[in-house]
């Protein structure tokens, strides 16, 4: 079915992505099942990894960077004995061991120790951080040296779900702050272990409040039509909600400010008048006054 009009179509969509689908091809494939061009996607999946990939339709896209400080999680699978310059088995071979020993579950759990809290991590050159303006994976195939620069992130749980020596692979799940590469993480728990490693399949399993078990597939979406879109309010719990006096109502759909009492209020905020959402504020505590960020709702 072939929905149309930006304002039928608005909301969040929990997106089973598969593999071999890119981020960009899931969008496409949103915008042709509602008819609306103004379709936009959180936290980029690669092509080879599934799982969930939130997808904002219509006039909710604007509210898609407010799902880009959210944590994630992931089950990932790292297979013991080469290691590739993209971090996954999509890459070349860098580094390879044949003949090793394969680690004991009381070494494998010391190495897992090592990445767990605030971490630095080197991602990797096959990504699509910008270097000086340009794309690191592009500069990478254009055969240019490209120095990654390390970063801060926070792995909040890592444990070990599965260990399968006789196929030199472990099965890690795991939760963590925005900007983590999973691919670096299980190369650099390789070099932990002594042993070259490369992650051989990854899932996400959750986004903030998107969660895998409540994920569509597209074939699904396009079945359900209007029913599979959520509203985005539902999806940005994240952020702290204030309300209004429903009068402020014309005046927060024309971008004016509303003076409130509170005296410290975080930003961003979900602003609601009654049970209805208007739209995402900021408040200023040196003036006292909300003013709205990203409006919803219409006159």
């Amino acid at each position: 079915m072939s929905l149309t009009g930006e304002e039928m179509a608005a909301g969040f969509l929990n997106v089973l992505k598969p593999p071999g689908m890119s981020s960009h091809d899931v969008v496409g494939a949103a915008r042709k099942i509602f008819g609306v061009k103004r379709v936009g996607h959180a936290g980029t999946l690669d092509p080879a990894a599934a799982g969930v990939l939130p997808v904002a339709v219509g006039r909710a896209a604007r509210f898609i960077e407010y799902l880009s400080a959210v944590d994630k999680s992931y089950i990932a699978e790292l297979k013991l004995g080469e290691e590739t310059d993209s971090g996954d088995d999509t890459g070349q071979v860098v580094a390879k061991k044949e003949n090793f020993s394969l680690p004991t579950l009381e070494e494998i759990e010391a190495a897992l120790a090592q990445f767990r809290g605030q971490i630095r991590q080197t991602p990797p050159a096959h990504s699509a951080i910008k270097i000086q303006g340009q794309r690191a994976y592009d500069l990478t195939r254009k055969q240019e040296a490209v120095t990654m620069p390390e970063r801060e992130v926070t792995i909040s749980r890592l444990e070990l779900t599965a260990y399968r020596p006789e196929a030199k692979k472990l099965l890690l799940s795991l939760d963590c702050s925005k900007g983590t590469y999973v691919r670096s993480l299980c190369r650099d728990i390789g070099r932990a272990l002594g042993i070259p490693a490369t992650m051989s399949f990854l899932v996400r399993t959750r986004v903030g409040d998107f969660s895998l078990a409540a994920s569509f597939t597209l074939e699904e979406i396009k079945s359900h039509g209007q029913e599979a879109l959520m509203p985005p309010e539902t999806c940005l719990s994240h952020l702290p909600r204030v309300e209004l006096p429903l009068s402020r109502r014309p005046a927060f759909c024309r971008g004016l400010g509303t003076t409130l009492r509170e005296k410290q209020l975080d930003a961003p905020l979900l602003v609601f008048g009654g049970s209805e959402f208007w739209g995402v504020g900021s408040y200023n505590s040196r003036t006292g006054e909300l003013k709205p960020t990203k409006v919803f709702i219409s006159e």
